[in-house]
Formats: C-alpha cells, sequence, structure tokens
C-alpha cells in the first residue's frame, strides 16, 4: 500500500480529511433537512406567552429578570441593579454594534467597552436567543460576542431582544444557522454558574458568574 493510500486510511479512520462522494452527499443532505427529534408542546405558544414562560423558567433557575420597553432605559435599569445589590458601578461591555449604540451618557456608572478582564465585576453581553422551554440564553462566541464576556465576571448582566425568544432548541438553532456564519463555539446557559458536588451544598458562582441578570428588551428599533 502507497503513503497516500495509508495517510487517506488514517484521515478516514480520524473522520478527517476528504470524504467519499457517497459519505459526502449523505452529510450535506442532513444538513439541509435538519431532522428533529420530539418537540415539547409547551413552549408552542404566543410571543407573549413565550416571554413569560422565559422568565418563568429562568428565574426558576437562580436568575433575575427585568423588562424593559426601549434601549434608552438600559443604562438606568443596570445603574439600579448594580446600586441594588451594593455591587461596584462598573461595567464592562461586549464590543458588539447593538451594545456600542446603547448611551450610557449616566454619571452612577463607569463603563468601558472590550473584553472582560479578571478584575472586572460586572459585564454586559448579548445573547443571540432566548428558549422558552427552559428558560435557557444562546450565546455565540464571535470578535463581537467574545465568550471570555460570558465567564469572566461575578455578575453577568444579558441583553435579549424579545423577539428572539424562541419556542424551542430546535427552533433557537433555526434562527442561527439562517445568520451565516456559524460560530466555533455556543454557550447554553440556564441560571447562574453553580455546583453541588460538594456534600450537596448548592454553591452559586462555582465556575462562572454567581448572578444572572436578564434585561428583556421589547423595543427592536
Amino acid at each position: 500500500m502507497s503513503r497516500a493510500a495509508i495517510l487517506t486510511a488514517i484521515q478516514r479512520g480520524l473522520r478527517r480529511g476528504p470524504l467519499p462522494v457517497d459519505q459526502q452527499a449523505m452529510l450535506t443532505a442532513r444538513l439541509a433537512s435538519h431532522p428533529r427529534g420530539p418537540i415539547p408542546a409547551r413552549a408552542q405558544l404566543s410571543l407573549p406567552a413565550r416571554i413569560a414562560l422565559f422568565t418563568t423558567y429562568a428565574e426558576r433557575e437562580f436568575a433575575t429578570v427585568q423588562r424593559l420597553a426601549t434601549a434608552a432605559e438600559i443604562p438606568a435599569a443596570i445603574a439600579a441593579y448594580l446600586a441594588r445589590l451594593q455591587l461596584p458601578p462598573t461595567l464592562t461591555i461586549s464590543p458588539h454594534p447593538t451594545l456600542q449604540a446603547i448611551p450610557f451618557n449616566i454619571p452612577a456608572l463607569q463603563v468601558r467597552h472590550g473584553t472582560t478582564l479578571p478584575a472586572d465585576p460586572t459585564c454586559l453581553t448579548l445573547a443571540f436567543a432566548g428558549i422558552a422551554e427552559t428558560g435557557t440564553l444562546l450565546l455565540p462566541s464571535g470578535p463581537q460576542t467574545p465568550t471570555t464576556n460570558n465567564l469572566l465576571a461575578d455578575n453577568s448582566i444579558i441583553l435579549l431582544p424579545a423577539a428572539r425568544i424562541t419556542a424551542s432548541y430546535e427552533d433557537a438553532f433555526d434562527l442561527l444557522r439562517a445568520t451565516p456564519p456559524l460560530p466555533r463555539n455556543i454557550m447554553l446557559i440556564t441560571g447562574p454558574s453553580r455546583s453541588a458536588d460538594i456534600e450537596q451544598s448548592l454553591e452559586l458562582g462555582a465556575h462562572g458568574p454567581r448572578r444572572l441578570h436578564i434585561l428583556i428588551l421589547d423595543d427592536q428599533g
């Protein structure tokens, strides 16, 4: 057997390199059809009902949720949230155009745009979608949505457009596929980080933010 044939066999065994024509056609067809399993009926609702269901499940998992009518309300809402919990009035904002456009002209907040640093207590990020059936946020990685900003700060504030609250995971991934390019990494977050591995005692912030505050924004203008 030639060296090329050996390497081709190894690549095929590792599922790397060019696929045979029939396998490539099968994978292409599967990606195009997006086969689905059973989808729970509980989230097949109107948008207002999906928002209510998302809120119920998110709060059940120790997140807090606030509904806002316009983007102009965001700075004051964040300042009030930090003051209420006696947290430092400093905020790191992910470099997404939607977040960059928010006018943070409020003396009560010290704002920095960019990637979260270890000393940053609070970060504002943008969710791509929310999933009503479990109260889960879908956060894709990218230059404008660095994954670090979802994990490093103790306090995570996530802006979620109300219109992007889908019924199911399948609907959320359909929305993601329709918005290329696909990200390298996707995070699915339901509530703040927590663990009960040690003596079955629940500890928030075990491997990520200890607080998750979700701002649901109605205004899409």
